[in-house]
């Protein structure tokens, strides 16, 4: 055994014996460094559902060594299996799945008895926890590597065909930019270059082993485990020079049945992508419910990956409204609030349109809030004809350093993106977050939203953004409510494509729930229903729909004062009536003034000269 090692221990759950062993020097056939399970050591007397499928070289070993009596029941502790004899394995993490029956990160769960995890005894330029990354290797110059080289032979592999040789570990992000500016300079673009540095940069120097690795092949995403260092090789035709041995699992996950969330990350087009921040899903793929909540238990409890994969798998809901909403709302019955809801999570995007006056903004934050559990998972902003891609996502604006007072611009985010950044916070993805888009159709919609017009309608993908540069998605918790006032006429309606990404609901004194609203609203109050009479009379003598007045002109408490109903019909109404009249020879005042309405539904003095 080497002397270059501490005795390293693996502590079986829930306050189970400890098993023994010893990281090797020598290396398999792909590059990983062998680990030593010492005789005596403890094993679990039965696996997990999944790790037959899953695991299933490490399934098979154990299931081997228990038919040749490698490992059989144990004398020394009741109910478990022991080791009886020493076991060469091809990687730590193979040694702690035979002995735990699961997938198991073994340069984290073997530790020494101070408690130091394995991988901070492996040299590697990086440090700190574990990652997950995507590397990309399905077409490599044609060839599908994944089939071909990776799955077969435990590999993972980067081309570096131009690279020179004596690239290795030790070299800085710097060192590697050079490299890579002197040996791709005629070749690649300035920024391909750079994108190139990236991916040598992580794959050399982040990677490290213990680090989960995914990849993507016929449709499927494939799960590993990095298990060696990076060495350079000359390979067939340049495509794999560079490798690192990784231990992938046995089967694949389809793609399309992915959480959207993994999905989104998993569509950046680089060939090495860090996914860390989704580590949680891909720790969760293929495990059920009940066996990440044993294992869990198993583990570090609140801190363990099983923990974070349960949190993330955590269900994204809208609450069912109830007949209490519908009531403090005054709408007419909850079936319509439940469609509402419906249209959101089948869409996600919704918008409500009708004349003015008819509680749009008010509707449309109080379902956000109501949805969202409250107001501080709503964002309101409003468009108008000046508002730009700038305003509403991100952008450069001009800001002051406070130590320098020097002024200069810097891209800053604006409402749209710090709800998605908000929204998209570890603990916060179950959680659903409103953008409310007062008169959306007052702005250029395609200047506005650029090149999120497609994640409007894609959810699952990602785009690369105008400014930043970086990749960004929708998270699937992020809901859109817009109003659009169909009796402005000095904009432009929406446009098809718009129209395609979200559902239309109508607010129009010609439909419930508004055209009901004010009768609701007056008999809640205890006051007459002839405001709602006279509403309904002057709607009638409105040829135009979309110039109907809505019901929220008379439901303020002015109104109700001495003399309030006729200064609100003089001052709020009949300029509207005007405006739309603009150029007939049209006396508005006697076709839509209250003593006109009053003696049209009979509560006022007849006057037969009118009209």
């Amino acid at each position: 055994m080497p002397d270059d090692y501490p005795d390293f221990e693996l502590r079986l759950p829930r306050g189970g014996p400890t098993a023994h062993g010893q990281l090797l020097g020598e290396k398999g056939n792909n590059g990983s460094q062998k680990f030593l399970v010492l005789a005596g050591s403890p094993a679990r007397p039965d696996v997990v559902p999944s790790f037959a499928v899953h695991m299933s070289s490490s399934n098979a070993l154990r299931e081997q060594l228990i038919a040749t009596g490698g490992i059989t029941a144990s004398s020394t502790w009741p109910g478990y299996l022991e080791t009886t004899e020493d076991i060469t394995c091809n990687s730590p993490s193979a040694a702690a799945e035979i002995l735990l029956g699961r997938s198991a990160n073994g340069f984290t769960e073997w530790k020494t008895s101070d408690g130091y995890p394995l991988n901070e005894f492996i040299k590697s330029p990086w440090s700190g926890a574990a990652r997950t990354w995507l590397v990309r290797g399905s077409n490599v110059a044609g060839f599908d590597l994944v089939q071909r080289l990776w799955l077969p032979e435990n590999l993972i592999t980067l081309s570096g065909s131009r690279l020179r040789e004596g690239v290795g570990e030790e070299l800085t992000k710097d060192d590697i930019r050079v490299i890579v500016d002197e040996d791709y300079e005629s070749i690649l673009t300035y920024s391909q270059r750079q994108r190139l540095v990236d991916e040598l940069h992580v794959f050399l120097s982040r990677m490290k082993p213990g680090d989960t690795v995914c990849t993507i092949s016929n449709g499927d995403l494939y799960l590993g485990e990095i298990t060696g260092s990076a060495v350079q090789v000359e390979s067939d035709g340049g495509r794999s020079n560079l490798r690192r041995p990784a231990e992938w699992q046995s089967v694949g996950y389809p793609y399309d049945e992915l959480p959207e969330e993994l999905q989104q990350k998993l569509s950046i087009q680089q060939d090495v992508v860090d996914l860390t921040n989704v580590a949680a899903l891909v720790a969760g793929l293929g495990r059920s419910d009940q066996e990440l909540e044993a294992e869990a238990e198993d583990s570090d409890g609140d801190s363990s990956i099983e923990h974070a994969a349960l949190i993330a798998r955590r269900e994204l809901e809208l609450p069912e409204p109830s007949t209490k909403l519908a009531e403090d709302l005054l709408v007419h019955n909850v079936e319509w609030l439940n469609e509402v809801r419906d249209l959101l999570w089948d869409d996600r995007q919704l918008i409500f349109y009708g004349p003015p006056g008819t509680g749009k903004t008010y509707l449309a934050l109080k379902l956000a809030e109501f949805f969202g559990g409250g107001p501080e998972q709503v964002k309101l902003v409003q468009f108008h004809p000046s508002y730009a891609y700038e305003d509403f996502f991100e952008g450069f604006r001009p800001q002051e350093d406070p130590k320098t007072r020097d002024v200069a611009f810097r891209i800053t985010a604006g409402p749209l993106r710090e709800l998605a950044d908000l929204a998209s916070r570890e603990g916060n993805r179950h959680v659903p977050h409103f953008l409310v888009i007062d008169e959306i159709n007052r702005a250029n919609l395609a200047k506005v939203f650029g090149e999120l017009y497609f994640l409007l309608e894609y959810r699952n993908r990602s785009v690369r953004l105008t400014y930043s540069g970086h990749d960004f998605a929708l998270p699937p918790n992020l809901f859109v409510i817009g109003t659009m006032n169909t009796a402005d006429r000095s904009i432009a309606l929406v446009d098809a494509a718009m129209r395609r990404r979200f559902s239309f609901v109508e607010l129009s004194p010609r439909t419930e729930p508004t055209r009901g609203l004010l009768r609701r609203w007056l008999a809640h109050e205890g006051r007459d229903p002839e405001p709602a009479d006279l509403l309904d009379a002057l709607n009638s003598r409105i040829a135009d729909p979309d110039f109907h007045v809505g019901p929220s002109y008379l439901m303020k408490r002015g109104v109700y004062r001495d003399g309030g109903l006729e200064r609100t019909w003089r001052t709020k109404i009949l300029p509207l009536l005007e405006e739309h009249h603009y150029g007939e020879d049209i006396d508005v005042e006697k076709r839509y003034g209250v003593p006109a309405l009053r003696r049209a539904i009979g509560t006022g003095p007849t006057d037969p000269t009118a009209s």
